[in-house]
């Protein structure tokens, strides 16, 4: 039934749509054609070029991959999808939390099947194409039946907790689905270190070497206690380079990207470790833990408002009112939402990254190493020096490489006036 959800439900999921494609627009436009000064030595011409290329080939794909999904929601809106799908769960007469079980499944999958070739052309087209592209077609769909396996493991007791909860409770339930979902999460961060990752990429200790003995000095030097530093197999699916902090506890873990120790001097590497600490130290991760914990709860509390509501329902086609439906639909109706508020946990994020930039320039003492392995990433991983502001207000969770260049330049050769206070 058309009413006045249906219209918010079209007009936000049309206006995302718009804002991002504008976003991608901008950010295309404000690709240079020279390379900036600070990487005159790093990026040549012709690899500057293929750099922007690579930023418009991808940025074609994911507005083609974008205006694709929007219409097939748009017709599946609007066509009935969604009561169909619901009465075909209903056809088994199970009870309701199973149905929803059964009901979100069919739509995660359905959604899959859409995104799935989008991404086989991404690995296998665009990353392939530009040299960054090492998975295997078996280890590609390997890794798409593991992510599938953990989605209905992890995601279905979740989901499960949420109906459970809600169906006995009501609308007063917010809290204990945001307790049961909150402890599932913070297992997951706890023991993904061992249980995991390991299912994806192997970990191997950083055997003993001038570098293992440069890291473990430093972070001695911090009173950092180290679990393990650990070289991941990232050469087996990118030529990328990556560095993590994961974990906590006995479970934390360092990792480097093999990629990574093969292209950068153990003072760079170093400097990359000091960033991760930095973030450890900062406690960063702690606060966008506590960040994402209560974004979750809010949207718990705003879903008990919404999850019986029979004009939510209606607007979807659907009869009858049931607990499992009001979660999607509310689902629905709050993606839009979040993704701008997305725009603010970004910015929390890009302070985070300076303040990390900050505390591995003063501790390690060697800014310019840190400054010669961005350099050196950015042109490995062919990344776009230029970002439009408005495309990194919406989307960047880190700074522009300039920016951190920039400043970690200053803590080298302070600016004038800096030098006299």
């Amino acid at each position: 039934m058309v009413n006045g959800f249906f219209y918010a439900i079209v007009a936000l999921l049309v206006f995302r749509y718009g804002v991002c494609l504008l976003a991608d627009w901008l950010n295309v436009r404000s690709a240079r054609p020279d390379v900036p000064a600070e990487f005159i030595g790093y990026y040549d011409q012709q690899r500057y070029a293929q750099a922007q290329r690579y930023l418009w080939d991808r940025t074609r794909w994911s507005n083609i991959e974008e205006t694709v999904h929007l219409t097939a929601v748009l017709f599946f809106f609007v066509a009935g999808g969604f009561p169909w799908v619901d009465s075909f769960c209903r056809s088994f007469g199970y009870g309701p939390v199973p149905t929803g079980l059964l009901f979100v499944g069919i739509l995660a999958g359905l959604q899959y099947t859409l995104t799935l070739p989008f991404e086989v052309y991404s690995t296998f087209g665009i990353e392939q194409r530009y040299g960054f592209n090492k998975t295997s077609v078996r280890t590609f769909f390997a890794d798409m039946a593991k992510g599938i396996g953990l989605t209905v493991v992890i995601g279905g007791w979740m989901l499960w907790a949420v109906l459970w909860f809600f169906e006995r409770r009501g609308a007063a339930a917010w809290f204990e689905c945001w307790i049961a979902v909150t402890v599932i999460q913070l297992l997951i961060l706890f023991f993904a270190p061992v249980v995991i990752l390991p299912l994806f990429n192997k970990f191997v200790p950083l055997p003993d070497s001038e570098l293992r003995r440069a890291i473990h000095a430093y972070a001695a030097s911090q009173g950092f206690s180290l679990q393990g530093v650990f070289t991941v197999d990232g050469s087996r699916r990118t030529t990328k380079a990556n560095a993590f902090f994961t974990g906590f506890g006995r479970f934390r873990r360092i990792a480097l990207y093999d990629t990574l120790i093969a292209r950068h001097s153990p003072e760079e590497l170093v400097s990359v470790l000091a960033h991760e600490i930095g973030h450890y130290k900062k406690h960063h991760v702690l606060k966008m833990i506590f960040v994402s914990l209560a974004t979750t709860a809010v949207m718990f509390y705003l879903l008990g408002f919404f999850l019986h509501n029979p004009a939510l329902h209606a607007a979807f086609g659907m009869p009858q009112v049931s607990v499992y439906a009001g979660l999607v639909f509310f689902s629905v109706l709050f993606a839009p939402v979040q993704s701008f508020l997305g725009a603010a946990t970004n910015a929390l994020s890009r302070h985070h990254e300076y303040e990390a930039d900050r505390f591995a320039a003063s501790t390690q003492g060697q800014p310019q190493a840190l400054i010669a392995a961005l350099k050196k990433l950015s042109v490995d991983n062919l990344s776009n020096l230029t970002p439009h502001p408005f495309y990194v207000l919406l989307h960047g969770s880190h700074p522009p490489v300039l920016a951190r260049i920039r400043a970690l330049a200053e803590t080298v050769s302070p600016r004038p006036e800096a030098a006299h206070t």
